[in-house]
């Protein structure tokens, strides 16, 4: 039986997929507004119609964002998308951990 090794996890799931350290930081601040955007589709129980209009764009995207497609949205979209929503943004910045 061969042994298995794990191999400890970033605090950044996209460094682990090999993305250099900046882009990294860029994904995954768009991947967190993306999973508050589709928590607020769910606790409000919004279709994806209700969704487009609240948001002002098709179905299609919302269908692609709740789909987790990252690359069709830029941060900016992302934060408009939570304020029309009712939601605030604040970033935080914090030291990386030693």
């Amino acid at each position: 039986m061969s042994e298995s090794i794990l191999t400890p996890a970033a605090a950044n799931i996209f460094e682990d997929l090999g993305f250099p350290a900046e882009e990294a930081a860029h994904l995954i601040i768009r991947a967190d507004l993306m999973l508050e955007i589709r928590r607020r589709i769910e606790t409000q129980h919004w279709t994806t119609e209700q969704s487009a209009e609240r948001f002002n764009m098709s179905g299609d995207r919302i269908e692609a964002l709740l789909k987790g497609k990252i690359g069709e949205f830029t941060t900016e979209q992302l934060i408009a998308m939570l304020s029309r929503s009712g939601m605030k943004v604040r970033l935080e910045v914090l030291p990386e951990a030693a």
